[in-house]
């Protein structure tokens, strides 16, 4: 009886027919991606470069001794300040005004029509392009100045006030997205259009890992008290996109295992577990050997990897080991798996443990009604946690080498969505001008950096597009952004894209 294909021996070369077959579909277009670089290699190392087949930087009888060591790929560029980066992203917008950008001037003008001449013409969203009317909503919030810097901060964050010198604000932060979804995208990946990698898959593939037994880039969603208005967030925003697949975030869940899978299943033991992954390594390599995929190799380090979180990720989440003083410091809430505290308590735990990047979002910032209850809500999630992630990292000496960003993907309207009065009001997307801050891993602490108008509507003063905020945060993990590329599509990719970015050297320590 004949055989099936899939039957069929292997022949005389030791490759599968199914497997010839497959390297004989291969394009021309394919054989000259995939080869082009290793010819271009061979060219360079013909020329009398050796070393850059290993990926290491050739000798130089001249050059000063190194202070770092850059990797295979060359990276870092330059000393980092910061080795680690711990993204805090307020999903839906947070307003400014209601926070940190203090317009009192607002109060004058409580529900007149905001200015034709400060709108200037600019496009609006759905929810308000059909309202009659743009009236004025002063913040009902009060604020004060504090530290040497000065920063004007809301009542709402009381505990945030009190390491306002710790922080870098930037006032001016600007973008072209006035919905979520290729807001909150851009944001993360540099890119408005879906399948880019975001940051932590950047920095995952340039820097690697820095140990062995837990991910380079883990993502933990936060859930919020108050969920009004939830934001859909999914694994898209930390994707690898064109990078191999190990860089893409790990996804830590707040109920259950951690992560999902990573446990045996019920009657096999470690050793099964070990001998069963050995043989698929095995079988992995071989077919790597013969076709040449490199989502092969992903598949194997993600096994190896799943095999050694075993015995990590249990003590990494298991915070019965904390003292009393670090739920005195954070609140009580990071006792509650899932709450914001209790993630950015884990995120403290995990960059103890030299996980590179820890991406934390936290939904219902999105204030289109309801600022009276929301506001305050979302505020108190947030506010002594933060305050305890920061003054817990620098007590650690972590602080320095940990870089800290807030933020979320636009800023609100100072006119109000819907009905005002002095009580309540709500805020439509605000793409021209927002806050975020940054703490620790070599920004400057004290910094107000940007100006806004008397309306928080248009910048006057400095103006920070989100290409410039992804340049000087590669540039503080020791990385030249326009250096930093990946070949895909025929095209060299980056995180801040082929337009104009700069370095905003007055944010950097």
């Amino acid at each position: 009886m004949a055989l099936s294909r899939f039957a069929q021996p292997i022949n005389n070369t030791g490759v599968h027919p199914l497997v010839e077959e497959y390297v004989r579909a291969e394009t021309r277009r394919q054989f000259f991606r995939n080869g082009g670089n290793a010819l271009g290699m061979a060219a360079l190392a013909s020329l009398g470069v050796p070393n850059l087949m290993a990926g290491e930087a050739a000798p130089s009888d001249t050059a000063e001794p190194a202070v770092f060591t850059p990797n295979k790929l060359g990276l870092p560029h330059f000393p980092p300040k910061a080795k680690r980066v711990i993204y805090l992203h307020m999903v839906g917008g947070p307003s400014q005004m209601d926070l940190f950008d203090y317009k009192p001037q607002m109060n004058e003008w409580y529900d007149k029509d905001l200015p034709d001449t400060v709108r200037n013409g600019q496009r609006l969203t759905g929810m308000t392009s059909g309202q009659a009317r743009f009236p004025i909503a002063p913040s009902m919030y009060k604020f004060k100045q504090y530290g040497q810097s000065g920063m004007w901060i809301s009542e709402l964050l009381p505990w945030t006030s009190k390491i306002a010198d710790d922080l870098c604000f930037i006032r001016s932060m600007h973008t072209e997205a006035i919905n979520h979804e290729p807001a909150i995208t851009y944001m993360q990946t540099g890119n408005m259009v879906t399948g880019r990698p975001c940051m932590g898959a950047w920095l995952s593939y340039g820097l690697g890992s820095m140990n062995n037994n837990l991910p380079t880039f883990v993502v933990l969603v936060a859930q919020p008290t108050n969920t009004e208005q939830i934001q859909a967030i999914s694994a898209r925003l930390w994707s690898s996109g064109q990078l191999p697949g190990e860089h893409a975030g790990v996804s830590f869940r707040s109920a259950g295992d951690a992560i999902l899978y990573i446990n045996n299943p019920p009657g096999v033991s470690s050793d099964v577990r070990r001998r069963t992954l050995d043989g698929l390594k095995a079988l992995n390599e071989m077919n790597f050997r013969a076709v040449g995929d490199p989502e092969t190799h992903t598949r194997i380090q993600q096994y190896e990897l799943a095999f050694r979180m075993q015995s990590s990720v249990p003590d990494l989440t298991n915070i019965a080991d904390e003292p009393n003083s670090t739920f005195e410091l954070y609140g009580d809430e990071a006792k509650k798996p899932g709450t914001f505290a209790n993630s950015v308590l884990m995120a403290r735990r995990m960059v103890e443990r030299d996980v590179r990047f820890v991406q934390v979002y936290l939904n219902n910032w999105d204030h289109h009604g309801n600022v009276a209850k929301r506001l305050p809500s979302q505020c108190k999630d947030i506010d002594q946690a933060t305050y305890g992630l920061i003054t817990d990292l620098k007590a650690r000496g972590l602080l320095d080498s940990t870089l800290i960003i807030w933020g979320g993907e636009f800023g609100r309207t100072i006119y109000s969505q819907g009905g005002l009065s002095k009580e309540n009001y709500g805020r439509d997307h605000h793409p021209r001008c927002f806050t975020m801050w940054m703490a620790g891993g070599g920004s400057k602490p004290g910094t107000i950096y940007g100006e806004t108008d008397d309306f928080s509507y248009n910048i006057v003063k400095d103006p920070v597009h989100i290409r410039d905020f992804h340049a000087t945060t590669l540039h503080l993990l020791g990385i030249d952004h326009q250096r930093f590329t990946y070949k895909a599509q025929g095209l060299d990719q980056r995180l801040t894209g082929v337009e104009h970015a700069k370095v905003i050297r007055d944010l950097i320590a």
